[in-house]
């Protein structure tokens, strides 16, 4: 939106540098969802008696990483696209509709065809739930989730990487 109303320009325009310009779009952002991430680890406590078995440091952790590839993604789509509506399109196209149908949130993955589970590895959120099951459930420690964290570390830090080339601090 920022593109839509101008705003974009003024913060170009300034003397700060493109990755500042990303660093500070992506600080409050990943506080929000730090937030919410305790909101809904506490309602999942108190509300639904989901125990919480592992370590909140490596929770915290592993969900900074899934946090830093989300926000990098979005901010690279918001790099990309210079109206809303086609950043919220890219969004819903790449961000939501995978993670609903293809991370195993809501249809297991052995149940799907062998070429859709294929495609299950390139989603960020099927290794994020499966973290979050292990750590929740089974008290599992980084020693047995350790390929599922380099894979969300090596996504956040590609994405990240990649908005950063991607962003030109010129009006266009």
């Amino acid at each position: 939106r920022e593109w839509e109303r101008g705003t974009m320009e003024q913060l170009i325009s300034t003397p700060i540098k493109a990755p500042e310009l990303i660093v500070g779009k992506f600080i409050p952002y990943f506080a929000i969802g730090f937030l919410d991430l305790a909101i809904g680890v506490i309602m999942a406590q108190l509300l639904f008696g989901v125990p919480f078995r592992g370590s909140y440091i490596v929770f915290i952790g592993l969900s900074a990483l899934f946090l830093t590839g989300a926000l990098s993604q979005g901010i690279l789509i918001s790099i990309i696209a210079r109206s809303q509506l086609m950043a919220s399109q890219l969004a819903a196209l790449s961000t939501l509709i995978p993670t609903v149908l293809l991370s195993g949130f809501i249809y297991p993955i052995f149940n799907m065809p062998k070429f859709v589970q294929a495609i299950t590895y390139l989603v960020p959120a099927k290794y994020y739930i499966f973290i979050l099951r292990q750590i929740f459930l089974k008290g599992a420690g980084l020693a047995t989730m350790w390929q599922d964290a380099l894979f969300l570390g090596l996504f956040g830090a590609g994405m990240f990487m990649l908005s950063l080339r991607k962003f030109k601090k010129k009006v266009a």
